[in-house]
């Protein structure tokens, strides 16, 4: 693991503040990421990286005691053994992010024991300090939701301890999801946290941030 993602805040005050079950929900990379075209990179393999990347951005932070991954991939379970912490649930019969987040949830903590995540899984730049952040501010708050990069997507959805699971993803989930009653965190622009990628041109601004070491050295590969 980068020596970066082993940043850890120091025990007293990781000691203080309540550890959140983190939820990702990823498709199976061959059908994941279908407006992602790199010449030189197969879209599965990059798709299988960037959640890679972000599963283990979201294992170190110091806020997250279990990360949970709903999929049917199970190459992905393959790949990431050298990533403490997760937790597989299948997808199976739920369609969509919603309900596999649901799954998720429902899966490690359907009694709302623990404060509780849902990440998205295509966050190849995300720093585990921008996670901590996030969960920090909305540990005092009953829903909260941290928007996209454009404002108008969700990237984080959070719920706290008693308070029923409830989350709207895709075009547009922003507005859904303060509809919904989750209060906007105020992440600031330059988040990792807010970088999703879904296009070349959303990759290219994650790379400015600073990708992932996987996401990282395929693209690198791909140049040479």
């Amino acid at each position: 693991m980068s020596p970066l993602l082993r940043r850890r805040r120091p025990v007293d005050e990781a000691a203080t503040v309540a550890r959140w079950v983190v939820v990702v929900p990823v498709k199976p990379s061959a059908r994941a990421k279908s407006r992602l075209d790199v010449p030189g990179v197969a879209r599965k393999d990059l798709a299988r990286a960037i959640a890679l990347d972000t599963l283990e951005a979201a294992t170190a932070c110091d806020l997250v005691a279990q990360v949970v991954v709903v999929t049917d991939d199970a190459a992905l379970a393959r790949e990431s053994a050298m990533i403490p912490g997760l937790r597989f649930v299948p997808e199976g019969d739920a369609a969509g992010l919603d309900a596999a987040v649901a799954a998720g949830v429902s899966a490690i903590d359907p009694g709302g024991r623990m404060p509780r995540a849902a990440l998205l899984g295509d966050l190849p730049a995300l720093r585990p300090d921008d996670l901590g952040e996030a969960l920090r501010a909305a540990a005092s708050l009953p829903r909260a939701v941290v928007a996209d990069a454009e404002g108008t997507g969700s990237t984080l959805v959070t719920a706290g301890v008693g308070v029923g699971w409830a989350s709207s993803f895709g075009d547009g989930s922003f507005g859904r999801h303060v509809a919904l009653g989750c209060a906007p965190l105020p992440i600031p622009d330059a988040s990792t946290l807010r970088r999703d990628v879904d296009t070349a041109a959303q990759l290219d601004a994650a790379r400015g941030l600073g990708l992932g070491p996987r996401t990282a050295a395929l693209l690198a590969s791909a140049a040479a």
